[in-house]
């Protein structure tokens, strides 16, 4: 087994195992949910021992929160890139909403993760009591391009924090429909979403 560097970082192939660990994971919560995805399923899935998982992550919940930190840095970085490209306020709010909806159709496997980490969190309580979706500040990005947009002069006067969560809900809405009615046509659901959004944020005549 390859050891840490002497300044504890772990080594490059002990990065690529990690990186094949946590891909591992993703695979096997997405089929078949985080309950019953075990050390020593993860293990026999990436063609390791027990141990030699239990040398990268101390445990499962170890192991489950590196997992999720990895989706949700590729899920934040794919959003922050489309409206970083967008050119104005009001444009970035819609490119916001969109690119919440395309990355999760196009990375089914991570939602499922999300969801499924944050449903065992704390006992299961997370996502059970209300309001609790937004408990690390999800939506903190989307509240700011709501009052950039205000500062701006593009939109109405409200609260960016409370209508960011509304706008936060129909999206979860939306994507928690379609990962049991997989038929649902999401395209047409993310145009309806921007939408709600500009009705919901535009000023009135």
């Amino acid at each position: 087994m390859a050891s840490r560097r002497g300044d504890g970082t772990p080594t490059f192939t002990e990065q690529a195992r990690r990186g094949q660990l946590i891909e591992c994971t993703i695979d096997l919560i997405a089929s078949k949910g985080y309950p019953a995805t075990s050390l020593a399923a993860i293990a026999e899935q990436a063609g390791l021992s027990k141990g030699a998982v239990l040398y990268h992550f101390a445990s499962k919940d170890n192991l489950a929160q590196a997992t999720f930190s990895y989706v949700i840095e590729r899920f934040t970085a794919y959003v922050n890139d489309k409206v970083a490209a967008a050119p104005d306020p009001r444009a970035a709010v819609v490119a916001y909403v969109r690119a919440m909806i395309d990355y999760q159709r196009e990375n089914r496997r991570h939602v499922r993760v999300i969801t499924e980490v944050l449903l065992d969190d704390a006992g299961g309580t997370r996502l059970k009591n209300p309001g609790g979706h937004d408990t690390a500040g999800r939506w903190n990005a989307l509240a700011d391009l709501l009052a950039a947009g205000q500062q701006a002069g593009q939109l109405r006067e409200f609260a960016p924090d409370t209508v960011a969560l509304a706008i936060g809900g129909a999206i979860d809405g939306v994507v928690a429909h379609w990962l049991t009615h997989p038929e649902l046509d999401l395209d047409a659901a993310a145009d309806e979403l921007v939408t709600f959004t500009l009705h919901a944020i535009e000023k009135r005549g």
